[in-house]
């Protein structure tokens, strides 16, 4: 993996990197820019935090902190550009991170095609890291209320990508291979693009 840092995105998809179409490629049933995508995954986020953190609180009980509460928030910002990295690494060729701070979103993309089960993984390895792992130490041990924060902020801000993660496990054939085309997703079956290249 070879990691590119491009900056600010211009919101231009034509300006992201990738290459032709795979034969026979069907788009995903998805967000078709970032300004869709952003109000789904900020809104989804939301819930997703709120209810977490609701649970962590009552699971806390006299164990709550208010320091480590805030400290639980703050750490979930701080791990935004190691969360990207963690999605980074799953690629196998050169992938670029961008910045959307308008929109509240960073992100990065890469040209190569992917298995099924590489791209759920590819989804949710950061979520797991920062914010399943953190949640669930939180919860055995109340006193830890610190992890428990910090892994509700996290969980709640990978919501796009468990939006990804369920459009790829509801839309993907058994067999398939995925890759990103400027914003979006596309899935083909390999054994088609053979066929026709032979």
């Amino acid at each position: 993996m070879k990691l590119h840092y491009k900056g600010k995105y211009d919101l231009n998809p034509d300006s992201l990197p990738h290459n032709e179409h795979m034969p026979n490629a069907v788009p995903f049933k998805e967000a078709k820019d970032t300004k869709t995508l952003s109000i789904i995954c900020n809104v989804a986020g939301f819930v997703i935090i709120a209810v977490s953190v609701v649970a962590a609180v009552i699971r806390s009980g006299t164990d709550f902190s208010p320091v480590k509460f805030g400290l639980g928030c703050v750490s979930s910002m701080l791990l935004l550009f190691p969360h990207e990295l963690l999605h980074a690494v799953c690629f196998k060729n050169d992938v670029y991170l961008y910045t959307n701070w308008k929109q509240g979103m960073l992100f990065v993309v890469g040209p190569e095609t992917m298995s099924k089960s590489r791209f759920i993984f590819m989804a949710l390895l950061p979520n797991i890291v920062f914010g399943f792992i953190p949640y669930i130490i939180g919860m055995i041990f109340p006193g830890l209320f610190f992890f428990s924060a910090l892994g509700a902020f996290s969980i709640g801000m990978g919501a796009g990508d468990y939006y990804n993660v369920f459009n790829a496990a509801v839309q993907m054939p058994k067999g398939a291979r995925t890759y990103i085309h400027k914003f979006n997703s596309f899935w083909y079956m390999p054994e088609e693009s053979k066929k026709r290249e032979d």
